[in-house]
């Protein structure tokens, strides 16, 4: 294939594999943050409707049965069909909020080195082998096992969902800590300009 002269100007390189099998999530994301709670919008106070919860299921489901159609393995047919079924569950009868985790969630996640990936290892929901994307962005979740994927993958599934796809850890809990309060430093800080002696 013959570069074109933008491409040879600025040096760049024609990659020879394309990441074809990642889904493209960009409407999901948009109507996630149509209906999420924290968005601007008029309507979002009051939660998301039936068909709002719906709609955005329907929107994963339809990424993970675009991937299925052309599984390379039996295993990761297996992953999305299981996916899929849980998510048609929550099609059919949506709940009223999003138990999803949040964006700041998803940013706080554990990023994998590049050097910590094996050259054969791939996600498993999209099965592309991380190492072929020059820039991988890799997450492992806090669950169970070294459970790996690509954060564009992973993403959606996490903030409609909130649980692990390979173990169904709920992710979405918080975990309070309680920090024990001092009472010495309370009155240190009210006698901040030593008035009392």
């Amino acid at each position: 294939m013959a570069s074109n002269p933008y491409e040879v100007e600025h040096n760049i390189k024609a990659q020879s594999r394309q990441h074809r099998r990642r889904p493209d999530m960009s409407s999901f994301d948009s109507h996630l943050h149509q209906i999420s709670r924290d968005s601007s919008s008029a309507a979002a106070h009051l939660g998301p409707t039936p068909p709002d919860m719906s709609a955005l299921y329907r929107l994963v489901h339809d990424q993970f049965a675009t991937l299925a159609l052309d599984a390379p393995t039996g295993e990761n047919r297996t992953l999305l069909q299981g996916l899929m079924t849980e998510i048609q569950a929550d099609i059919a009868a949506p709940p009223d909020h999003v138990p999803g985790v949040s964006q700041e969630y998803l940013d706080g996640l554990d990023r994998v080195a590049r050097k910590a990936l094996k050259d054969d290892e791939a996600c498993p929901i999209c099965a592309e082998r991380y190492l072929d994307d020059e820039y991988c962005l890799v997450v492992e979740l806090p669950c169970h096992g070294q459970h790996r994927f690509d954060l564009e993958c992973v993403g959606p599934w996490l903030r409609s969902k909130g649980t692990c796809p390979m173990c169904r850890k709920n992710l979405a809990e918080k975990k309070v800590i309680e920090v024990p309060k001092q009472e010495d430093e309370e009155e240190e800080e009210d006698d901040v300009d030593g008035l009392y002696g």
